[in-house]
């Protein structure tokens, strides 16, 4: 029997072996081009350096694709794929690039301005309004061309967004550390004229009072006095009536200490747009400033009825009402300012106030403490700042 078996399987082997013999060399070549299509992570990234530093941009961000892939923690890959993609205008992609690179590492850097600006040319503007706000929060780290381009797009990320006062910061960075360009006079004129707008989108009928404007603003922020004050003038020869013209002109007359002079150019203004909030609200602060608060009461409380959604007229009512011993009004006032702006110390500081004259201790002390809390993180962001455009 078992010959009988040995001689059913010699003839079963052979015929496997002839089977088998013509796809030997066949598969021996598929596992060199296996061998050939599985390099190790280092060959990876050694090519990819390669491709990177000869200045081939899309094999390199094959290879770091590849390379992420294979290892998702490789903070190096992340950060040369997301700015090959951002060199290369593709940036929606970077802008998830470098959030994974934000992501294996968080620590303070130009990533967050890049990720920013990538979301920005994508039109996702709340979230590049959200990356940037937070990278200069966290001390403006990058190189001037990168502080530059990020501190220009979060002012008027905020101008778009109606943050005015807000963009003030940026813009003062911009202007302090910048020659005077045609992009950043366009949007120095946005935030004097408080038009929430994108420069892209200003109405070519628009441009010319606009530049006027802007070339005014960006003396007054890069602290150019003189040139100011010509500009100013040149402005309100050429449109007079124009709205935010006179109350502009004001608030650098202001800066400058001409107090009564620009009381006048507010009063102009009221007087050319009744509707608007802003010159009556900075005349109420003027008026607090000096303690005549039952002149500045009236300001104050058209400047609340023209905008109840306004935290600052709210804070100016409130602080003039509790000077005026109509404490529980007042502190009602800047309950609702501190609602508006919970991240603003000085509502808290004058909630604190306000609070004792209404003999709430405990309440006054919870303000007060919220006030402390908010300076210090300001602060400390101004210092970071300093450190990071240093």
């Amino acid at each position: 029997m078992a010959v009988v078996v040995r001689g059913l399987v010699r003839p079963l082997l052979a015929s496997s072996l002839t089977v088998l013999c013509p796809l030997l060399p066949v598969l021996a070549l598929a596992g060199q081009a296996a061998a050939t299509a599985a390099p190790s992570f280092e060959e990876v990234a050694a090519e990819a350096a390669r491709a990177r530093e000869s200045g081939a941009a899309d094999e390199a961000i094959r290879w770091y694709r590849r390379g992420v892939r294979m290892r998702p923690q490789w903070d190096e890959g992340w950060w040369y794929l997301a700015t090959g993609l951002y060199e290369g205008d593709h940036y929606a992609e970077a802008a998830g690039a470098f959030g994974r690179f934000l992501a294996v590492k968080p620590q303070p850097g130009p990533a967050r301005a890049l990720r920013g600006l990538c979301l920005f040319q994508a039109k996702d503007y709340k979230a590049a309004l959200r990356e940037l706000a937070r990278w200069m929060a966290e001390g403006s780290v990058g190189n001037p061309e990168i502080q530059q381009a990020a501190w220009y797009h979060l002012a008027v990320l905020r101008i778009r967004e109606g943050q005015f006062e807000l963009a003030l910061e940026p813009m003062t960075q911009l202007c302090r550390s910048g020659a005077e360009s045609p992009r950043v006079v366009r949007a120095a004129g946005l935030k004097l004229r408080r038009s929430p707008m994108l420069p892209s989108e200003v109405p070519q009928e628009s441009e010319e009072l606009l530049d006027l404007a802007g070339r005014a603003g960006y003396s007054w922020i890069a602290l150019k006095v003189d040139d100011a004050q010509v500009r100013f003038k040149a402005l309100l020869e050429r449109f007079p009536q124009a709205p935010n013209a006179h109350y502009c002109y004001g608030l650098f007359l202001l800066s400058q200490g001409a107090d009564d002079a620009a009381l006048a150019q507010f009063r102009e203004e009221m007087a050319a747009q009744p509707l608007s909030v802003y010159p009556r609200l900075e005349t109420a602060f003027e008026l607090l400033k000096r303690g005549d608060y039952a002149a500045a009461k009236p300001h104050a409380e058209e400047a609340v009825r023209l905008a109840p959604g306004l935290f600052a007229a709210h804070n100016a009512l409130g602080r003039i009402l509790v000077e005026l011993d109509e404490v529980p009004r007042g502190v009602t006032e800047l309950e609702e300012a501190a609602r508006l702006a919970p991240e603003s110390p000085e509502m808290y500081f004058a909630l604190a106030h306000a609070y004792s004259r209404a003999g709430r201790a405990a309440d006054a002390e919870r303000a007060r403490a919220t006030f402390q809390k908010l300076d210090a993180a300001r602060r400390a962001a101004k210092a970071h700042t300093a450190e990071g455009g240093a």
